[in-house]
């Protein structure tokens, strides 16, 4: 399936992800976070950081046969 994606669902996919995990994280150092919904956002925080690494797999895989692609470093850690 995953040679269905087009780099460009790739590419998204990873910035939507690795934005919820800020929004996780922010979410999860507020002082609104229910004490018993911690757990539960801490495990979705986990999964969500399990998700991104498995599409930068992806996409270190796509980057070798694709070398006019961003770097990792441009598209997760640069201002948009």
């Amino acid at each position: 399936m995953t040679e269905n994606l087009s780099n460009d669902a790739v590419i998204y996919a990873m910035l939507s992800i690795n934005s919820e995990i800020a929004i996780q994280k922010d979410y999860l150092d507020s002082p609104e976070l229910p004490v018993d919904e911690k757990e539960y956002e801490e495990e979705t925080l986990a999964d969500l950081e399990q998700a991104l690494m498995e599409f930068i797999e992806l996409y270190k895989n796509r980057l070798k046969a694709d070398k006019t692609l961003p770097s990792l470093d441009e598209l997760l850690y640069s201002e948009l």
